[in-house]
C-alpha cells in the first residue's frame, strides 16, 4: 500500500490575492511596502495552511499472500496412494476376519501368508507409485476374487453340513489356495524385476572389472599373473 500527499493550493491562491489587493489599495514604492506585503502574505499563507491542510491518502492494495496451488501431478499421486492405502486396509481387515472365522489350521496358515504378501505388495507400490500398473490385475481381480472364494468357503463351512456340493466346493477352494499363495508370491517377486536387473547388470560390470584387474570375483585374464592395482 502506497502513501501519497496532496498539497493544498488554496493558501498559494490566497497569497496571490493578498499581493494583488495590496497593490491595488496601497502603493509599492518603498522596500518597506514590499516587506509589509510579504509579512501579510506569510500570515495569510500560514492561516490558509491551517484552514486548508495538505491531504494524505493511500493508494493501491496491500499485497495478498499468494497461496500456491498443489501441483496436479503431486495431487494425483497423493490420491492414488490414499486409494491404495484404503484398499490395503480393507483387504487385510477382511482376510483377518475370515481367518478368525475359519477354524481349519491349514487354511488359517494360508490366509496368514496371503495377508502378509498382500500388505507387502501394496506397501511396495505405495512407496513406488510408478509400479501401480504392474498390480492392476492383482487389485482388480486376484485379490477380490480370493476374498470372494474365502467368503464362500466360510459360509459353507459354517453350515456344519456335509454334502456333495458343499464338500466339492470346499475342496476346490482348498486346492486353489495353494495356487493363490504361489500367485501372490509371484506378483511380489515381479515388482522387484527392475531392481534385480539393475543389480545383475552392476554385478556383471563389477565382475568384468575384477577380471581385468586380476582379482578374485572375476575371470583372471590370460597372459600374466600381475595386474594394476584396483582403485576403489
Amino acid at each position: 500500500m502506497t502513501t501519497r500527499k496532496k498539497i493544498s493550493v488554496l493558501p498559494i491562491y490566497l497569497v496571490g490575492i493578498v499581493w494583488l489587493g495590496y497593490a491595488l489599495l496601497f502603493p509599492l514604492h518603498r522596500v518597506s511596502d514590499y516587506l509589509l506585503c510579504a509579512g501579510l502574505s506569510l500570515a495569510v499563507f500560514v492561516a490558509g495552511k491551517a484552514i486548508f491542510p495538505d491531504k494524505v491518502f493511500q493508494t493501491g492494495q496491500a499485497p495478498k499472500e499468494e497461496h500456491k496451488k498443489p501441483e496436479p501431478e503431486k495431487k494425483e499421486a497423493d490420491t492414488k496412494i490414499a486409494a491404495l492405502r484404503t484398499e490395503r486396509d480393507r483387504a487385510i481387515s477382511e482376510l483377518r476376519r475370515l481367518n478368525d472365522a475359519i477354524p481349519d489350521p491349514r487354511i488359517s496358515d494360508q490366509i496368514d501368508h496371503l495377508e502378509e504378501v498382500t500388505g507387502k505388495i501394496i506397501d511396495h507400490v505405495m512407496a513406488n507409485p510408478d509400479k501401480q500398473p504392474q498390480i492392476s490385475r492383482f487389485l482388480d481381480y486376484f485379490l477380490p476374487t480370493t476374498i470372494k472364494l474365502l467368503n464362500a468357503y466360510d459360509r459353507m463351512d459354517s453350515t456344519g453340513i456335509s454334502g456333495s456340493n458343499i464338500d466339492a466346493t470346499k475342496a476346490k477352494v482348498e486346492t486353489m489356495l495353494d495356487t493363490l499363495c504361489a500367485a501372490f508370491d509371484k506378483q511380489l517377486d515381479a515388482l522387484f524385476g527392475e531392481e534385480a536387473l539393475d543389480i545383475s547388470t552392476d554385478i556383471t560390470v563389477m565382475e568384468n572389472l575384477l577380471s581385468q584387474e586380476g582379482l578374485p570375483g572375476g575371470t583372471r585374464p590370460t597372459g600374466g599373473m600381475d595386474g594394476p592395482t584396483l582403485n576403489l
